[in-house]
Protein backbone atom coordinates (compact mmCIF):
# COMPACT_ATOMS: atom_id res chain seq x y z
CA UNK A 1 0.00 0.00 0.00
CA UNK A 2 1.04 4.01 -1.19
CA UNK A 3 2.39 5.24 1.82
CA UNK A 4 -0.68 7.89 2.29
CA UNK A 5 -0.68 10.90 5.00
CA UNK A 6 -2.56 9.55 7.79
CA UNK A 7 -3.17 12.61 10.36
CA UNK A 8 -2.02 11.99 14.08
CA UNK A 9 -2.00 14.13 16.46
CA UNK A 10 1.23 15.55 17.81
CA UNK A 11 0.36 17.03 21.43
CA UNK A 12 -3.00 15.70 22.91
CA UNK A 13 -3.24 18.37 25.67
CA UNK A 14 -4.84 20.32 22.91
CA UNK A 15 -7.71 18.05 23.07
CA UNK A 16 -11.08 19.71 24.22
CA UNK A 17 -11.36 18.49 27.62
CA UNK A 18 -15.19 17.55 27.34
CA UNK A 19 -14.31 15.70 24.08
CA UNK A 20 -11.32 13.97 25.83
CA UNK A 21 -14.46 12.59 28.04
CA UNK A 22 -16.17 10.77 25.75
CA UNK A 23 -13.64 10.04 22.98
CA UNK A 24 -13.89 6.45 21.87
CA UNK A 25 -17.58 5.86 22.87
CA UNK A 26 -18.75 6.06 19.41
CA UNK A 27 -15.76 4.17 17.08
CA UNK A 28 -12.41 4.49 15.88
CA UNK A 29 -11.58 6.49 12.73
CA UNK A 30 -8.65 7.35 10.15
CA UNK A 31 -8.54 10.80 8.93
CA UNK A 32 -5.90 11.19 5.64
CA UNK A 33 -5.12 15.51 5.09
CA UNK A 34 -4.28 15.74 1.51
CA UNK A 35 -3.21 19.12 -0.33
CA UNK A 36 -3.00 23.11 0.96
CA UNK A 37 -2.54 24.08 4.11
CA UNK A 38 -5.78 25.71 3.53
CA UNK A 39 -7.28 22.36 3.57
CA UNK A 40 -5.67 21.13 6.25
CA UNK A 41 -7.23 24.18 8.27
CA UNK A 42 -10.42 22.20 7.30
CA UNK A 43 -9.25 19.09 8.25
CA UNK A 44 -8.47 20.17 11.92
CA UNK A 45 -12.05 21.45 11.65
CA UNK A 46 -13.58 18.13 10.97
CA UNK A 47 -11.36 16.69 13.79
CA UNK A 48 -12.47 18.76 16.35
CA UNK A 49 -15.96 17.77 15.58
CA UNK A 50 -15.62 14.13 15.20
CA UNK A 51 -13.41 13.91 18.45
CA UNK A 52 -16.51 16.37 20.43
CA UNK A 53 -19.10 13.76 19.08
CA UNK A 54 -16.74 10.91 20.72
CA UNK A 55 -14.61 9.34 17.84
CA UNK A 56 -11.44 8.10 18.65
CA UNK A 57 -9.09 9.02 15.60
CA UNK A 58 -6.35 5.89 15.49
CA UNK A 59 -3.36 6.09 12.53
CA UNK A 60 -3.62 2.51 11.20
CA UNK A 61 -7.35 2.38 8.87
CA UNK A 62 -7.25 -0.94 9.60
CA UNK A 63 -7.90 -0.32 13.02
CA UNK A 64 -10.44 2.19 12.44
CA UNK A 65 -14.31 1.62 11.66
CA UNK A 66 -14.06 4.50 9.04
CA UNK A 67 -11.58 6.53 7.02
CA UNK A 68 -12.31 10.25 6.22
CA UNK A 69 -10.15 11.57 3.61
CA UNK A 70 -10.21 15.02 2.90
CA UNK A 71 -9.20 16.05 -0.68
CA UNK A 72 -7.36 17.67 -3.17
CA UNK A 73 -8.54 18.21 -6.51
CA UNK A 74 -6.74 21.50 -7.62
CA UNK A 75 -4.58 20.00 -10.23
CA UNK A 76 -4.37 16.48 -12.06
CA UNK A 77 -1.40 14.80 -9.58
CA UNK A 78 -3.53 16.12 -6.90
CA UNK A 79 -6.47 14.76 -8.25
CA UNK A 80 -4.43 11.56 -8.82
CA UNK A 81 -3.32 11.26 -5.43
CA UNK A 82 -6.61 11.68 -3.38
CA UNK A 83 -8.13 9.21 -6.08
CA UNK A 84 -5.24 6.41 -5.19
CA UNK A 85 -6.26 7.38 -1.61
CA UNK A 86 -9.60 6.52 -1.77
CA UNK A 87 -9.39 3.96 -3.84
CA UNK A 88 -7.25 2.25 -1.01
CA UNK A 89 -9.21 2.65 1.56
CA UNK A 90 -12.24 1.16 -0.56
CA UNK A 91 -10.17 -1.93 -1.07
CA UNK A 92 -10.00 -2.18 2.96
CA UNK A 93 -13.51 -2.00 3.02
CA UNK A 94 -14.54 -4.75 0.71
CA UNK A 95 -11.88 -7.05 2.10
CA UNK A 96 -14.18 -6.27 5.52
CA UNK A 97 -11.43 -4.32 7.21
CA UNK A 98 -12.88 -0.72 7.71
CA UNK A 99 -16.82 -0.44 7.40
CA UNK A 100 -17.02 2.93 5.73
CA UNK A 101 -15.68 5.37 3.88
CA UNK A 102 -15.93 9.26 3.65
CA UNK A 103 -14.51 11.72 1.13
CA UNK A 104 -14.62 15.96 2.01
CA UNK A 105 -12.80 18.85 0.54
CA UNK A 106 -12.27 19.80 -3.33
CA UNK A 107 -12.47 16.74 -4.72
CA UNK A 108 -15.69 15.88 -3.53
CA UNK A 109 -16.87 19.74 -4.39
CA UNK A 110 -15.86 19.71 -7.59
CA UNK A 111 -16.78 15.96 -8.40
CA UNK A 112 -20.08 16.11 -6.39
CA UNK A 113 -22.16 13.18 -7.10
CA UNK A 114 -20.65 11.77 -9.97
CA UNK A 115 -17.85 10.42 -7.53
CA UNK A 116 -20.43 8.76 -5.87
CA UNK A 117 -22.02 7.19 -9.08
CA UNK A 118 -18.12 5.92 -10.41
CA UNK A 119 -17.45 4.75 -6.63
CA UNK A 120 -20.86 3.70 -5.41
CA UNK A 121 -18.75 1.65 -2.02
CA UNK A 122 -18.39 5.76 -1.22
CA UNK A 123 -20.22 5.99 2.08
CA UNK A 124 -20.87 9.67 2.63
CA UNK A 125 -19.78 12.69 0.62
CA UNK A 126 -18.95 15.94 1.84
CA UNK A 127 -18.50 19.21 -0.02
CA UNK A 128 -16.48 22.35 1.05
CA UNK A 129 -18.72 23.91 2.68
CA UNK A 130 -20.43 21.42 4.36
CA UNK A 131 -17.35 20.17 6.65
CA UNK A 132 -19.31 20.85 9.41
CA UNK A 133 -21.62 18.47 9.08
CA UNK A 134 -19.53 15.99 9.16
CA UNK A 135 -20.40 14.54 12.71
CA UNK A 136 -24.49 14.32 11.54
CA UNK A 137 -22.87 12.13 8.33
CA UNK A 138 -21.20 10.32 10.79
CA UNK A 139 -23.71 9.21 12.69
CA UNK A 140 -25.66 8.20 10.01
CA UNK A 141 -23.54 5.94 8.64
CA UNK A 142 -22.49 4.34 11.92
CA UNK A 143 -25.92 3.57 12.82
CA UNK A 144 -26.31 2.18 9.11
CA UNK A 145 -28.70 4.91 8.04
CA UNK A 146 -28.25 5.96 4.37
CA UNK A 147 -30.85 7.62 3.66
CA UNK A 148 -28.25 10.90 2.79
CA UNK A 149 -25.05 10.32 1.39
CA UNK A 150 -23.77 13.68 0.34
CA UNK A 151 -23.93 16.90 1.92
CA UNK A 152 -23.37 19.87 -0.16
CA UNK A 153 -24.07 23.23 0.99
CA UNK A 154 -23.92 27.02 -0.61
CA UNK A 155 -21.15 28.98 -0.37
CA UNK A 156 -21.37 31.28 2.85
CA UNK A 157 -21.16 35.23 2.90
CA UNK A 158 -18.39 35.01 5.82
CA UNK A 159 -15.84 32.34 5.71
CA UNK A 160 -16.35 29.31 8.14
CA UNK A 161 -15.34 29.19 11.78
CA UNK A 162 -12.42 27.20 12.38
CA UNK A 163 -12.76 27.23 16.61
CA UNK A 164 -13.56 23.61 16.79
CA UNK A 165 -10.24 22.91 15.39
CA UNK A 166 -8.01 20.01 16.78
CA UNK A 167 -4.56 21.19 15.72
CA UNK A 168 -2.35 18.47 13.83
CA UNK A 169 0.59 20.25 13.24
CA UNK A 170 3.40 20.05 15.74
CA UNK A 171 2.46 21.81 18.68
CA UNK A 172 4.95 24.81 17.89
CA UNK A 173 3.13 25.97 14.74
CA UNK A 174 -0.33 26.50 13.16
CA UNK A 175 -2.07 27.99 10.19
CA UNK A 176 -4.45 30.94 10.45
CA UNK A 177 -6.72 30.70 7.49
CA UNK A 178 -8.16 34.16 7.28
CA UNK A 179 -10.47 33.93 4.53
CA UNK A 180 -11.93 31.67 2.07
CA UNK A 181 -12.59 31.45 -2.09
CA UNK A 182 -11.11 33.44 -4.71
CA UNK A 183 -12.41 36.57 -6.68
CA UNK A 184 -9.39 35.84 -9.30
CA UNK A 185 -10.56 34.81 -12.74
CA UNK A 186 -7.37 33.28 -13.73
CA UNK A 187 -7.98 31.28 -16.76
CA UNK A 188 -5.90 28.18 -15.25
CA UNK A 189 -7.06 27.83 -12.17
CA UNK A 190 -10.66 26.10 -10.73
CA UNK A 191 -9.94 27.00 -7.34
CA UNK A 192 -13.70 29.39 -7.62
CA UNK A 193 -15.24 26.59 -8.81
CA UNK A 194 -14.70 24.82 -5.56
CA UNK A 195 -13.79 27.49 -2.99
CA UNK A 196 -16.61 30.27 -3.99
CA UNK A 197 -16.08 33.67 -4.33
CA UNK A 198 -13.82 35.76 -1.81
CA UNK A 199 -15.58 35.62 1.96
CA UNK A 200 -13.31 36.77 4.68
CA UNK A 201 -13.32 36.02 8.01
CA UNK A 202 -14.50 38.51 10.84
CA UNK A 203 -11.30 40.15 12.28
CA UNK A 204 -12.09 39.32 15.84
CA UNK A 205 -12.90 35.99 15.18
CA UNK A 206 -9.32 35.42 13.66
CA UNK A 207 -7.87 37.69 16.55
CA UNK A 208 -9.36 35.19 19.04
CA UNK A 209 -7.98 32.13 17.01
CA UNK A 210 -4.57 33.74 16.71
CA UNK A 211 -4.86 34.05 20.43
CA UNK A 212 -6.25 31.01 21.28
CA UNK A 213 -3.60 29.28 19.44
CA UNK A 214 -0.65 31.14 21.05
CA UNK A 215 -2.27 30.21 24.20
CA UNK A 216 -1.87 26.32 23.15
CA UNK A 217 1.84 27.02 22.75
CA UNK A 218 1.89 28.00 18.92
CA UNK A 219 5.05 30.11 18.24
CA UNK A 220 4.66 30.63 14.73
CA UNK A 221 1.23 31.80 13.29
CA UNK A 222 1.37 31.08 8.93
CA UNK A 223 -1.74 32.95 7.48
CA UNK A 224 -2.98 31.71 4.78
CA UNK A 225 -5.81 32.36 2.39
CA UNK A 226 -6.97 31.85 -1.30
CA UNK A 227 -6.03 35.50 -1.68
CA UNK A 228 -4.48 36.89 1.37
CA UNK A 229 -4.05 40.71 0.14
CA UNK A 230 -7.57 40.74 -0.51
CA UNK A 231 -8.49 40.58 2.95
CA UNK A 232 -11.71 42.23 4.12
CA UNK A 233 -12.54 44.14 0.54
CA UNK A 234 -16.01 42.43 0.89
CA UNK A 235 -17.09 42.99 4.40
CA UNK A 236 -15.21 47.17 3.99
CA UNK A 237 -15.31 47.60 0.51
CA UNK A 238 -11.38 47.90 0.64
CA UNK A 239 -8.40 45.47 1.63
CA UNK A 240 -7.74 45.36 5.20
CA UNK A 241 -4.83 43.30 5.79
CA UNK A 242 -2.96 46.17 7.17
CA UNK A 243 -5.02 46.63 10.38
CA UNK A 244 -5.43 42.96 10.76
CA UNK A 245 -1.79 42.28 11.07
CA UNK A 246 -1.20 45.05 13.29
CA UNK A 247 -3.80 43.54 15.43
CA UNK A 248 -1.97 40.20 15.02
CA UNK A 249 1.45 41.27 15.77
CA UNK A 250 0.08 42.04 19.08
CA UNK A 251 -0.71 38.78 20.28
CA UNK A 252 1.17 37.85 23.31
CA UNK A 253 3.12 34.69 22.67
CA UNK A 254 4.37 34.53 19.46
CA UNK A 255 7.44 34.83 18.40
CA UNK A 256 7.07 34.41 14.26
CA UNK A 257 4.24 35.34 11.63
CA UNK A 258 4.57 34.05 8.39
CA UNK A 259 2.26 35.69 5.18
CA UNK A 260 1.20 33.22 2.34
CA UNK A 261 -0.34 33.68 -0.78
CA UNK A 262 -0.26 37.57 -1.64
CA UNK A 263 -1.62 37.84 -4.97
CA UNK A 264 0.41 40.44 -6.67
CA UNK A 265 -2.45 43.14 -6.54
CA UNK A 266 -3.44 45.66 -3.11
CA UNK A 267 0.24 45.52 -2.20
CA UNK A 268 1.20 48.85 -1.14
CA UNK A 269 4.12 50.75 0.18
CA UNK A 270 1.80 51.26 4.00
CA UNK A 271 1.15 47.40 4.06
CA UNK A 272 4.62 47.32 3.71
CA UNK A 273 6.23 49.34 6.42
CA UNK A 274 3.91 47.40 8.73
CA UNK A 275 5.37 44.14 7.67
CA UNK A 276 8.66 45.92 8.00
CA UNK A 277 8.26 47.72 11.10
CA UNK A 278 6.34 44.68 13.10
CA UNK A 279 7.66 42.86 16.13
CA UNK A 280 6.46 39.67 14.90
CA UNK A 281 5.70 39.68 11.28
CA UNK A 282 9.04 38.22 9.24
CA UNK A 283 10.38 39.62 6.34
CA UNK A 284 9.17 36.40 4.04
CA UNK A 285 6.57 36.70 1.81
CA UNK A 286 4.79 34.25 -0.27
CA UNK A 287 3.59 35.67 -3.73
CA UNK A 288 2.81 33.52 -6.53
CA UNK A 289 3.62 35.46 -9.74
CA UNK A 290 3.05 32.36 -12.29
CA UNK A 291 4.96 34.47 -15.62
CA UNK A 292 6.83 36.76 -16.58
CA UNK A 293 5.93 37.66 -20.01
CA UNK A 294 2.90 39.65 -20.92
CA UNK A 295 1.14 37.76 -23.29
CA UNK A 296 1.17 35.13 -21.15
CA UNK A 297 -0.32 36.71 -18.45
CA UNK A 298 -2.93 38.55 -20.31
CA UNK A 299 -4.25 35.10 -21.54
CA UNK A 300 -3.96 33.92 -17.84
CA UNK A 301 -5.70 36.55 -17.19
CA UNK A 302 -3.45 37.55 -14.17
CA UNK A 303 -4.26 41.63 -14.19
CA UNK A 304 -0.21 42.12 -13.93
CA UNK A 305 2.43 43.08 -16.02
CA UNK A 306 6.09 42.65 -16.21
CA UNK A 307 6.62 45.82 -15.59
CA UNK A 308 4.50 46.17 -12.88
CA UNK A 309 5.70 43.25 -11.21
CA UNK A 310 9.36 44.15 -10.96
CA UNK A 311 8.44 47.81 -9.41
CA UNK A 312 6.28 45.91 -6.87
CA UNK A 313 9.54 43.63 -6.35
CA UNK A 314 11.95 46.08 -6.39
CA UNK A 315 9.66 48.53 -3.60
CA UNK A 316 9.04 45.42 -1.57
CA UNK A 317 13.35 44.62 -1.14
CA UNK A 318 13.52 48.72 -0.69
CA UNK A 319 11.03 48.60 2.18
CA UNK A 320 11.47 45.09 4.23
CA UNK A 321 14.99 44.75 5.23
CA UNK A 322 16.49 41.35 4.27
CA UNK A 323 13.21 40.16 2.44
CA UNK A 324 12.85 36.78 1.35
CA UNK A 325 10.40 36.55 -1.33
CA UNK A 326 8.44 33.16 -2.10
CA UNK A 327 6.89 32.25 -6.27
CA UNK A 328 5.78 30.48 -7.83
CA UNK A 329 6.01 29.95 -11.76
CA UNK A 330 3.82 28.07 -14.34
CA UNK A 331 5.26 26.41 -18.00
CA UNK A 332 3.95 25.71 -20.70
CA UNK A 333 0.90 27.76 -20.81
CA UNK A 334 -0.42 26.93 -24.18
CA UNK A 335 0.62 29.27 -26.92
CA UNK A 336 3.71 30.38 -24.45
CA UNK A 337 6.17 30.82 -27.20
CA UNK A 338 10.04 29.87 -26.98
CA UNK A 339 10.56 34.02 -26.95
CA UNK A 340 8.17 33.81 -23.66
CA UNK A 341 9.58 31.36 -21.96
CA UNK A 342 13.02 33.19 -22.58
CA UNK A 343 11.55 36.27 -21.15
CA UNK A 344 10.41 34.48 -18.23
CA UNK A 345 13.77 33.02 -17.33
CA UNK A 346 15.68 35.99 -18.04
CA UNK A 347 13.28 37.16 -15.20
CA UNK A 348 13.75 34.79 -13.11
CA UNK A 349 17.48 35.03 -13.35
CA UNK A 350 17.19 38.71 -12.47
CA UNK A 351 14.91 38.84 -9.80
CA UNK A 352 16.88 36.16 -7.38
CA UNK A 353 14.11 35.08 -5.73
CA UNK A 354 15.23 33.05 -2.24
CA UNK A 355 12.66 30.49 -2.84
CA UNK A 356 10.72 29.31 -5.94
CA UNK A 357 8.66 26.69 -6.99
CA UNK A 358 8.08 25.42 -10.80
CA UNK A 359 4.48 23.76 -11.94
CA UNK A 360 3.97 22.45 -15.49
CA UNK A 361 1.18 24.03 -16.67
CA UNK A 362 -2.32 21.42 -16.26
CA UNK A 363 -5.20 21.37 -18.20
CA UNK A 364 -8.28 21.82 -16.22
CA UNK A 365 -11.41 20.97 -18.54
CA UNK A 366 -13.70 23.51 -16.56
CA UNK A 367 -11.21 26.43 -16.83
CA UNK A 368 -10.53 28.83 -19.68
CA UNK A 369 -7.49 28.22 -20.49
CA UNK A 370 -8.30 24.66 -21.68
CA UNK A 371 -10.48 25.74 -24.61
CA UNK A 372 -6.94 28.14 -25.86
CA UNK A 373 -5.51 27.12 -28.52
CA UNK A 374 -1.90 25.75 -28.87
CA UNK A 375 -1.67 23.48 -26.28
CA UNK A 376 1.86 22.38 -25.58
CA UNK A 377 2.91 18.67 -25.66
CA UNK A 378 3.78 17.51 -22.30
CA UNK A 379 7.37 17.31 -23.14
CA UNK A 380 7.81 20.30 -23.75
CA UNK A 381 6.20 21.92 -20.52
CA UNK A 382 9.00 19.23 -18.57
CA UNK A 383 11.75 20.58 -20.48
CA UNK A 384 10.78 24.06 -19.65
CA UNK A 385 10.36 22.98 -15.83
CA UNK A 386 13.75 21.61 -15.30
CA UNK A 387 15.35 24.57 -17.27
CA UNK A 388 13.66 27.45 -15.22
CA UNK A 389 14.54 25.47 -11.74
CA UNK A 390 18.32 25.07 -12.91
CA UNK A 391 18.20 29.08 -13.23
CA UNK A 392 16.28 29.07 -9.99
CA UNK A 393 18.63 26.62 -8.28
CA UNK A 394 21.29 29.29 -8.92
CA UNK A 395 19.41 31.73 -7.29
CA UNK A 396 19.03 29.44 -4.13
CA UNK A 397 22.40 28.33 -4.03
CA UNK A 398 23.94 31.94 -4.10
CA UNK A 399 21.60 32.68 -1.19
CA UNK A 400 22.77 29.98 0.62
CA UNK A 401 26.13 31.01 0.39
CA UNK A 402 25.72 34.56 1.95
CA UNK A 403 24.43 32.91 5.03
CA UNK A 404 27.78 31.60 6.03
CA UNK A 405 29.05 33.03 9.04
CA UNK A 406 25.59 34.60 10.23
CA UNK A 407 23.77 34.06 13.44
CA UNK A 408 20.24 32.95 12.45
CA UNK A 409 17.55 32.46 14.82
CA UNK A 410 16.09 28.62 13.97
CA UNK A 411 12.70 27.20 15.08
CA UNK A 412 13.57 23.53 15.90
CA UNK A 413 11.14 21.32 14.21
CA UNK A 414 12.47 17.51 15.09
CA UNK A 415 15.26 15.80 15.77
CA UNK A 416 17.16 14.28 12.69
CA UNK A 417 16.07 10.00 12.42
CA UNK A 418 19.29 7.78 13.42
CA UNK A 419 21.80 10.85 13.93
CA UNK A 420 22.23 11.98 17.65
CA UNK A 421 22.37 15.76 18.74
CA UNK A 422 21.27 16.54 15.44
CA UNK A 423 17.75 18.70 14.93
CA UNK A 424 15.75 19.89 11.48
CA UNK A 425 14.89 23.27 11.84
CA UNK A 426 13.68 26.61 10.04
CA UNK A 427 15.22 29.65 9.40
CA UNK A 428 12.92 32.73 8.61
CA UNK A 429 13.39 31.88 5.15
CA UNK A 430 11.75 28.86 5.57
CA UNK A 431 8.11 28.20 5.61
CA UNK A 432 7.01 24.43 6.74
CA UNK A 433 6.82 21.28 3.79
CA UNK A 434 7.53 23.90 0.97
CA UNK A 435 10.86 25.61 1.68
CA UNK A 436 14.29 24.25 2.86
CA UNK A 437 15.34 23.65 6.29
CA UNK A 438 18.64 23.93 8.47
CA UNK A 439 20.46 21.19 9.87
CA UNK A 440 21.35 22.14 13.23
CA UNK A 441 23.73 20.41 15.87
CA UNK A 442 23.97 22.03 19.53
CA UNK A 443 26.94 22.91 21.13
CA UNK A 444 27.87 20.67 24.19
CA UNK A 445 26.19 23.03 26.52
CA UNK A 446 23.01 23.72 24.89
CA UNK A 447 20.44 21.40 25.71
CA UNK A 448 17.19 21.50 22.99
CA UNK A 449 13.96 20.07 22.39
CA UNK A 450 11.26 20.41 19.53
CA UNK A 451 9.76 23.77 19.33
CA UNK A 452 12.63 25.77 20.90
CA UNK A 453 13.85 28.98 19.35
CA UNK A 454 17.69 28.84 19.02
CA UNK A 455 20.39 31.21 17.77
CA UNK A 456 22.34 29.57 15.30
CA UNK A 457 25.84 30.36 13.70
CA UNK A 458 25.67 28.99 9.93
CA UNK A 459 28.68 27.49 9.09
CA UNK A 460 27.66 26.09 5.63
CA UNK A 461 24.94 24.15 3.24
CA UNK A 462 23.81 21.34 1.65
CA UNK A 463 22.16 22.08 -1.59
CA UNK A 464 19.16 24.31 -0.65
CA UNK A 465 19.48 23.40 2.79
CA UNK A 466 21.65 25.53 5.46
CA UNK A 467 24.17 23.50 7.88
CA UNK A 468 24.30 26.11 11.38
CA UNK A 469 25.72 25.20 15.15
CA UNK A 470 22.79 26.38 18.00
CA UNK A 471 25.20 28.25 20.35
CA UNK A 472 21.97 29.53 22.57
CA UNK A 473 18.63 28.66 23.24
CA UNK A 474 16.43 31.77 23.05
CA UNK A 475 13.14 30.51 23.94
CA UNK A 476 12.05 26.99 25.33
CA UNK A 477 9.19 25.33 24.21
CA UNK A 478 6.26 26.51 25.98
CA UNK A 479 5.31 24.01 28.47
Amino acid sequence: MRSLPIVEIHDTSSANSQAENIQGKRGAYAFISLGCPKNLVDSEQMLGILQQRGYQLVQNPEESDFVVINTCGFIENARKESFEAIDQMLELKRSGKIRGVVITGCLAERQNDSLLTERPDIDGLVGVFGRDEIGNLVDRIMDGLDEQRSVFRPAPIRALSDHMRLQVTPKHFAYLKISEGCDRLCTFCAIPKMRGKHASKPMEDILIEARRLADSGVRELIVVAQDTTYYGIDMFGEPRLRELLEQLDQVEGLDWIRLMYFYPMYIDEPLLRTIAQAKRILPYIDMPLQHASNPVLRRMSRRVTRESTIEMVSMMRQTIPDLVLRTTMITGFPGETDEQFEELVEFVDDMNFERLGVFTYSIESDTPASRLDEHLPERVKKERRKRLMAVQQKNAFDWCAKQYGKRLKVLLDKPVDGVSNSWIGRSYADAPDVDACVFVTPTEDVVVQAGDLVECEIVSSKEYDLVGVATEVLKCRPT
